[in-house]
């Protein structure tokens, strides 16, 4: 429902640019899928890389502590009918605590991924969309709408501007540290 108000949104929003100016029907709109860049591109491809070491990495101590987890809950069904009540709240209590450390350590570790992701978007979009402006103004575009935000039923290909924004962010983006 959600994608749907966004492309009566988009609809909207390209009617009433048209309809304000006649000048503007006659101008030619681009196409770009910023997302494509960000994921296909040289430094996209290095980050993204970066990004699945780390998640690997976090990935494997999770696993770990999951089959931890599953021993602790196996003895302590095992040991249930043998142990008296006070040790066994006590080994409960233990397999409660550390269950609860696993809870955090994989919440921890999907903000984390966030955070990551979002550090990159900062780095990485501003010199996409300058390209894009770049790019705009020398061809003379009248729009160029980011097809990875805003869904759009049909757009000309040949007005598809992803493919150059790749190629020339390749060549010219610098990562800031």
């Amino acid at each position: 429902m959600k994608r749907y108000g966004w492309f009566v949104a988009a609809i909207l929003i390209l009617a009433l640019a048209f309809a304000a100016s006649p000048a503007a029907a006659a101008e030619k709109t681009g196409f770009v899928n910023v997302q494509e860049v960000m994921v296909t591109s040289n430094a996209g491809k290095k980050e993204t890389d970066d990004i699945k070491k780390s998640v690997d990495k976090t990935k494997a101590i999770i696993k770990e502590r999951e089959n931890e987890l599953t021993k602790l809950k196996d003895e302590l069904e095992k040991q249930r009918p043998l142990l008296k009540e006070d040790a066994l709240k006590e080994k409960e209590i233990a397999y409660q605590k550390k269950f609860r450390d696993y809870q955090l350590l994989v919440k921890d570790s999907n903000e984390e991924l966030q955070a990551k992701e979002q550090e990159i978007l900062k780095k990485m979009i501003p010199d996409i969309l300058k390209l894009v402006q770049s790019i705009g103004e020398k061809e003379k575009y009248g729009m160029i709408v980011d097809i990875s935000q805003v869904p759009i039923v049909y757009h000309a290909k040949e007005n598809d501007i992803t493919k150059r924004v790749i190629d020339e962010f390749n060549k010219t983006y610098k990562p800031k540290k």
